[in-house]
């Protein structure tokens, strides 16, 4: 089985903007883009905040750009999961079931994904009202009444984001005591536009079109109230796409791929990229950025091998 160059895991913003990057270096780069391509941009409805859509873009439409901008370019793009990963060998192997591939460069990007609350009014008014990224969607909430549903850091630095466009914004915690730091708190408590709900959980989303409320529950006397509102943050955590790599990469106490400058792991030949080391910005365009900088990576890796190769054949000497 002859290698290839490149193969890329994911294709969201990291795992595409590294394709076109590759396929751009003549690297003939192979993307498993898995059954759902696009990452969470998918799951977005109006993008406002990406460069050079003053007009704003739907999420779906983006990624749809971003992929065949890669496809012009040369990457084979196929929409199947890679099942597991053998990173002990060179060149190292990627299967997709029973189907092995290898490469001598693989990029991890298989982000990560929102935890959510489960709820099906949830996934029915999602980009309508429901969101888990306060920096991408909370322009569209000026002067409305907002929930953020966690108690760590997320939720506090969500809420306090929102406060800048919503007129109220209220915190449901499912606990007496938020899990955030306490700077964190202090900031929350002495915001004028931020209130809070102690031990009570959503138990559902109202609104047909968009959101215009949410049934709350009491979680020590079980009473339900329901609380009129415009948009519900659900900011309870994210979740890294790493299954695969487990055992492989390393990755920290969370489940995300360790990497010293956010390309590089400790296995030579694999890069990573986009959310699934990234636990601070979680941007579409910081996504890009970092898939940018792990094809050149890649392709300086790889300039190397074949420097070495030259350097020890038996032609040479």
């Amino acid at each position: 089985m002859h290698p290839r160059k490149v193969i890329i895991i994911g294709s969201g913003p990291a795992g595409l903007t590294a394709a076109i990057y590759a396929a751009r270096a003549n690297l003939a780069p192979l993307v498993f883009a898995g059954g759902l391509y696009g990452g969470q941009l998918m799951l977005t409805s109006d993008v406002e905040n990406y460069p050079g859509f003053p007009e704003g873009i739907l999420g779906p439409e983006l990624m749809e750009k971003f992929r065949a901008q890669a496809e012009r370019f040369g990457a084979v793009i196929h929409n199947e999961d890679v099942t597991r990963v053998d990173f002990s060998v060179q060149p190292l192997r990627v299967w997709v079931g029973d189907e092995e591939h290898r490469a001598h460069v693989v990029i991890a990007a298989t982000g990560a994904s929102a935890q959510w609350l489960g709820l099906p009014n949830e996934t029915r008014l999602r980009g309508r009202g429901v969101s888990s990224c306060a920096t991408c969607d909370g322009a569209f909430f000026r002067d409305k009444d907002i929930l953020v549903v966690g108690g760590g850091d997320t939720a506090l630095e969500d809420g306090l984001f929102l406060t800048r466009f919503g007129r109220s914004v209220t915190v449901v915690h499912r606990r007496d005591a938020l899990r955030a730091s306490k700077i964190m708190q202090q900031r929350a408590f002495a915001h004028p536009k931020m209130s809070f709900i102690w031990n009570t959980v959503v138990d559902d989303i109202l609104g047909e079109r968009n959101v215009t409320g949410a049934v709350l529950r009491d979680v020590q006397t079980g009473t339900t109230t329901t609380r009129p509102c415009d948009a519900v943050f659900v900011a309870i955590g994210h979740v890294p796409n790493t299954e695969i790599f487990a055992g492989q990469l390393r990755l920290d106490a969370r489940g995300y791929i360790v990497s010293p400058d956010g390309v590089r792991t400790d296995v030579p030949g694999v890069f990573v990229a986009g959310d699934v080391q990234d636990t601070r910005y979680r941007q579409a365009v910081t996504a890009a950025g970092l898939g940018c900088r792990a094809a050149m990576e890649a392709e300086k890796h790889l300039e190397a091998l074949e420097s070495h190769a030259r350097e020890t054949s038996p032609a040479a000497g």
